[in-house]
């Protein structure tokens, strides 16, 4: 169910290894960002909840999605995090596992200032999105999975009247030529000595090697 374009390109079973690595990934990356952390995970079975709660291992709450299109579900996701008393919230997918922990931090000191904050990705969409004090009309009417999914939300943006900030551009992971930015990124940072990011992504990367 999951990376299906990245499925179409190199197999559903190496797209689902490489999906759950992200996830991992990035909850041990951001397991401490924040006053409060959500997962939210899918389907709404109780295998579902057990594996997801393993993978949050106490340092998420899990929020069940509802089986909605994604931007009913991301609007339903601030809704429900506002009415739990957050004053500023960022949400971020799992499509970008080498995230900067900075990007995520500076979003949330943005919202101090502006109601909304979005980090453009370079395929046109955007990997982070986060709202302050409560939540906007930004995610009706949206194109998903095309290049005009910023621009477009630009525009609820207005439509709303709300001030925004944005952060640096990153990359998303979507496809095999995504992919393969990842990993030139990854051995470019071990080749410089910066250490080994991701290592549950590395670890499948280097088992396709």
């Amino acid at each position: 169910r999951v990376k299906t374009r990245l499925a179409a390109e190199c197999g559903e079973s190496l797209a689902t290894r490489l999906y759950e690595a992200f996830l991992r990934d990035l909850a041990d990356h951001f397991a401490t960002t924040g006053d409060r952390r959500i997962l939210g995970y899918t389907p709404r079975e109780p295998s579902a909840e057990q594996y997801f709660c393993n993978l949050a291992g106490g340092r998420f709450e899990l929020w069940s999605q509802p089986d909605v299109d994604l931007g009913d579900r991301m609007q339903q996701f601030f809704e429900h995090s506002f009415s739990s008393g957050a004053r500023r919230c960022v949400l971020i997918g799992s499509d970008s596992p080498s995230l900067p922990r900075e990007f995520v931090e500076t979003a949330f000191e943005r919202l101090v200032e502006c109601d909304v904050v979005l980090g453009p990705a370079t395929d046109g969409g955007y990997y982070l999105v986060g709202q302050s004090r409560r939540p906007r009309a930004l995610f009706e009417g949206i194109p998903w999975s095309s290049s005009r999914v910023l621009a477009e939300t630009i525009q609820r943006v207005e439509l709303a009247d709300a001030t925004l900030g944005v952060l640096p551009p990153w990359y998303d992971v979507d496809a095999l030529d995504d992919l393969n930015v990842l990993t030139g990124h990854i051995r470019a940072l071990q080749r410089a000595g910066q250490g080994t990011p991701l290592p549950h992504t590395v670890a499948v990367l280097d088992c396709v090697d």
